[in-house]
Parts: C-alpha cells; structure tokens; sequence
C-alpha cells in the first residue's frame, strides 16, 4: 500500500472536522514551499561552469584546519 493509499485510509476514518483540520494542515505545508517543488542543488550553479572536485574539497578542507588546536588547553 502506498503512502497516499495510507492517508487517504486514515482520513476516511475520521470525521468531518478533522478531515478540514488535516486539509488546511496540507494547504499551509504547501504555502510554505511556494507551492512548487525544490530545486535541486545539484544544478544550482550549473549555468556558472564552476567546477569543484574532491581534490578541491580536501584541500580547502586541510586549509581550513591547519590552525584548529589539536590538545585541549589545560
């Protein structure tokens, strides 16, 4: 059974005021996603040809923390 097939199960169960409850709770979880599915960040910056590779990562990484102490202080 799939999760809609679930929801819907459940929401029969219930009864008229709480089918609007749960109704308004769906309408104010798609208002505050702009009623449009995310964008992917794996495309974000693709229009920018910037490329960033692992060996990029490590190094900035490595920079990074090259100062972080190592011992607690006493």
């Amino acid at each position: 059974m799939t999760i809609e097939q679930q929801v819907i199960e459940k929401l029969r169960e219930l009864p008229p005021e709480k089918q609007r409850e749960v109704l308004d709770f769906l309408e104010t979880m798609k208002e505050k996603n702009g009623g449009k599915p995310r964008r992917s960040l794996l495309g974000l910056w693709s229009d920018l040809n910037v490329r960033i590779s692992e060996e990029d990562i490590r190094e900035i990484r490595r920079e990074m923390w090259s100062n972080f102490p190592r011992d607690p202080a006493p």
